[in-house]
């Protein structure tokens, strides 16, 4: 079966920018549920849905019971099929066509070359679900644009995928007024018609509320971190180098492994493993969180803030970080695979993407993932990602025939492992996409360009990692991700779909920027210093007072 990836905030802009894997992930039930509370600004769908108003949404939890994984889900983790399945025995999870044909449109981001309308891949799962879709793939790299643009116009089509990073400006509003509310067929019991998506993660569907109703069908997340700092273990090993366990290891190491002569650096830009080393708050409403001394503040505020960054900087001022890393050009993983640099930070899916694209053309290739540590060498402080980041919507006033077409394709598309429609949705047709080799599906040529992720975005299931030609990189990221859950703390937010005014919408816009220019020596620290002074200034203080009556309304989410 097919590799699937688990991400620190389920569907994030850096999975997809890295991986063709979909994130999927999350853990069930254990949250507070939360009441509604709506801010004084006036704007549509404020605040968060939960508590007594969100528990009558939400669908009913039926878990899978197919294929029982080798590595069950600990702390927080996926779970893990190391063993190979029987290919000519697979089960049926959908043993009758739901969809009736009727077609539908359904815009998504991708990555890459799109394929053809008419091509085998689409039309044989069409064929199988019983569907007719028409895919209206866009650019991943300028997607908010478009969804922008076709969200203001009166022209939607009958689904529409949704990424959490584009819930800025004025689409979270428009989601609200342009697409259905899904609970007159999915809450309660009414989802068991539809029992993969009844295997969903009742959390996940918690955080695919929209103006207090169910309006999106969710790729879950995982509250396991989904970045993962590699390194090169052959090259280690070969090297004798020891793998760092301290911020003050890590640089004394870079510096040595370093050589520019070589053409050998340490390492890429690790401003997103640094926030974690440092036990920052992510980014987003889950960067809010009330301490054990009652005082309610946002990530930037915190000290490890600033030390994350001057960490980072004095990486680059070192000169360990590549030039090309600097000048924040190319692929880091290009330069990762060719040995000119030793470390970098990416998602879950590179650890078996990178194995499997050198295992011909370098078999001495050997990724591995560090485990985090705090910056003083100490236990790491890490942070609980959403339980769902990405949805799919179906636009109102779609035809009862439509929305039925829809959920049956995305109850298709959440094919728990180990069944037939999890083939196809992976791997797509056997002879027209892969062939079986030792018992495992490999892709040809055709099934690279073709097999994307565009079905994937429908809906997902549970979280899981399965490589059957590579059980041993399954064992280690599983693994991998339970020794990191074991430190994972959730934040006062965590577990809400929280929906800012939209006032505040981009007071937090220029902090990214400033963040890359910051650590290359670009900026200063006092720069760093005003821009949060302004971010206070500019409303933080009164978005600050806005979070803490919907906490004082609603409780907290751990």
């Amino acid at each position: 079966m097919t590799p699937n990836t688990v991400s620190q905030a389920g569907m994030s802009r850096r999975n997809f920018l890295t991986s063709t894997a979909v994130a999927t992930a999350a853990m069930a039930g254990g949250m507070p549920l939360l009441t509604a509370c709506s801010g004084s600004s006036g704007d549509s769908g404020e605040g968060t849905t939960s508590g007594k108003n969100a528990a009558k949404l939400l669908p009913t939890y039926v878990a899978s019971t197919t294929a029982r994984p080798d590595l069950p889900s600990k702390n927080g983790s996926a779970a893990g099929y190391t063993g190979k399945i029987d290919l000519a025995d697979l089960a049926a999870s959908v043993p009758d066509k739901l969809g009736t044909g009727a077609p539908f449109k359904v815009m998504a981001p991708l990555w890459g070359t799109p394929p053809k309308p008419d091509c085998a891949y689409y039309t044989e799962l069409d064929k199988a679900a019983g569907t007719k879709i028409t895919w209206q793939n866009q650019d991943g790299n300028t997607y908010g644009q478009k969804l922008g643009a076709v969200l203001a116009s009166s022209s939607i089509p009958d689904v529409v995928v949704v990424p959490g990073w584009e819930l800025t400006g004025k689409i979270p509003n428009a989601l609200i007024a342009k697409f259905m509310d899904l609970g007159p067929h999915l809450a309660g019991d009414k989802v068991k018609k539809y029992p993969n998506l009844a295997a969903i993660p009742t959390d996940s569907w918690r955080m695919s509320i929209f103006g207090g109703a169910l309006r999106g069908i969710p790729i879950p997340g995982a509250p396991v971190p989904g970045i993962v700092p590699y390194y090169r273990k052959d090259i280690f090993d070969k090297k004798g180098y020891t793998v760092p366990t301290s911020a003050e290891e890590f640089l004394s190491w870079a510096k040595e492994a370093t050589s520019a002569k070589a053409k050998v650096w340490a390492c890429a830009d690790m401003r997103w493993a640094a926030g974690a080393i440092f036990g920052l708050q992510p980014a987003g409403t889950l960067g809010w969180n009330m301490g054990s001394d009652g005082k309610l503040t946002y990530r930037i505020e915190h000290p490890e803030y600033l030390e994350h960054l001057e960490w980072v900087r004095k990486l680059f001022a070192a000169g360990v970080v590549h030039p090309d890393d600097k000048a924040n050009t190319g692929d880091p993983t290009q330069r990762f695979t060719a040995g000119q640099i030793l470390v970098f930070n990416g998602d879950m899916s590179a650890w078996y993407g990178k194995t499997a694209e050198q295992a011909k053309a370098n078999p001495e290739f050997e990724i591995d993932g560090m485990d985090y540590f705090a910056a003083d060498g100490g236990d790491p402080t890490l942070y609980a990602g959403q339980p769902a980041g990405t949805w799919s919507m179906i636009r109102k006033g779609a035809s009862k025939e439509t929305v039925e077409n829809a959920l049956a394709a995305a109850n298709f598309a959440a094919a728990p492992y180990g069944t037939k429609e999890r083939m196809y949705v992976d791997y797509g047709v056997e002879g027209t996409h892969y062939t079986i080799k030792d018992g495992v599906p490999v892709k040809n040529d055709r099934g690279i360009q073709e097999v994307n992720n565009a079905w994937g975005m429908l809906a997902t299931p549970a979280p899981y990692l399965a490589h059957p030609d590579y059980p041993d990189i399954t064992r280690k990221q599983v693994e991998w991700q339970q020794r990191q859950g074991a430190f994972v703390e959730k934040t006062s937010t965590y577990g809400m779909n929280i929906l800012e005014p939209r006032r505040y919408a981009n007071i937090s816009t220029p902090f990214e920027q400033l963040e890359i220019d910051f650590v290359r020596g670009n900026k200063k620290l006092s720069d760093v210093q005003q821009a949060i002074s302004t971010w206070k200034t500019s409303g933080g203080d009164k978005l600050r007072d806005w979070y803490k009556k919907l906490l004082e309304k609603n409780g907290s989410g751990r």
